[in-house]
Order: structure tokens, then C-alpha cells, then sequence
């Protein structure tokens, strides 16, 4: 009798956890969507060559997005590789300000209000200056951090995205680009 009492306990204890498993799944949900998306417009470059990049921003939410920042900065490998020179040389699109000119880095706001669905886009470019240093592993790549209110200003989203347009520089000043 104390096998069936043993069994019966062991039973109804699976089931219990079993149920309770279930009870804490998750439905099965798609990933969120992007609210930004960033192309290139070549992924070599020379010294002395623009590089144009697009940033665009998607309003995901289903309210209008009534604030837009987002920043670019060089990823750590562009930041340290000191003979690897660049500077953006201007910045257009839909934005209300940008503050990227002549640095390596900068800032911009997009206009507003972003309705459901709706973009926004910016366009930056940069030129590789003529004495940079290029050649092999040497890349030029950013990332963004992106931070956007909704909702009346209720409710903000934000994060830092790899921008993921490393662009190679190759040629170039042969005696910097061993010095890296």
C-alpha cells in the first residue's frame, strides 16, 4: 500500500508541475520592431573620398512621437585607431537640429510630430582625410543611441544600436598605417 500511496503522490506532483509550467509560457510574440535603420553608400573607401550615411527613424508606436534625439559617436576600435582621421562634413534631412560638422561625433533632433508609421530620415557624410591612415583591419564604424518619448510625453523608449556600416579605408598613407 505504500508503493500506491508513493506513486500517487509522485503522480500528482508532475502534474502539478507540469501544469504549473504551462501556467508561466509565454505566448509565442514576434520581435519588436526597428525604430531605426542605418545604410551606407559604399563599404570602401580612400583617403580623401565622402562617405554618405542615411539614418532613418520609424515611428513604431501607435501614438505620434513628440521628441527625437539621437547620437552618433565611432565605435571603440575607430576611437582608438588615432592615424584613422575623419570628420563629417554636413548633415540634411529631416531634422530640426544637428550638431555633427567638423567632428568625429555629434547629435541630432529630428522634426516633430513623428505620426504612426511615419520616418523620419538624416542624411551625414564624412570625409576621410587625405594623410589618414588605411589599409588592412582599418575601419571606420559608429554606433547610435536613440532615445524618443510618445504617448504625450507619457511613456520613452531608448538604446544604443550598432550601426553596423563599418566602412574599410584602404590606400593611403602607407608609413601612418603602420603605426596603428
Amino acid at each position: 500500500m505504500r508503493r500506491t500511496t508513493l506513486r500517487r503522490a509522485a503522480l500528482s506532483a508532475t502534474l502539478a508541475l507540469g501544469a504549473g509550467l504551462l501556467g508561466f509560457a509565454q505566448p509565442a510574440s514576434a520581435a519588436a520592431p526597428v525604430p531605426m535603420t542605418v545604410t551606407v553608400d559604399k563599404q570602401t573607401a580612400t583617403p580623401g573620398s565622402t562617405v554618405n550615411l542615411t539614418l532613418t527613424f520609424t515611428n513604431t508606436e501607435s501614438t505620434n512621437v513628440q521628441f527625437v534625439y539621437q547620437s552618433i559617436q565611432p565605435s571603440y576600435d575607430t576611437s582608438q585607431d588615432v592615424g584613422l582621421k575623419y570628420a563629417f562634413t554636413s548633415c540634411t534631412g529631416d531634422v530640426s537640429a544637428c550638431d555633427v560638422a567638423a567632428k568625429q561625433s555629434g547629435s541630432m533632433r529630428y522634426n516633430v510630430p513623428v505620426t504612426p508609421g511615419a520616418t523620419r530620415t538624416v542624411k551625414l557624410s564624412y570625409q576621410i582625410a587625405a594623410d589618414s591612415a588605411c589599409g588592412p583591419s582599418r575601419r571606420i564604424d559608429f554606433y547610435s543611441y536613440l532615445y524618443y518619448e510618445y504617448q504625450a510625453g507619457q511613456q520613452k523608449k531608448d538604446g544604443v544600436y550598432p550601426v553596423g556600416t563599418a566602412v574599410t579605408c584602404t590606400g593611403g598613407n602607407p608609413a601612418a598605417a603602420a603605426h596603428k
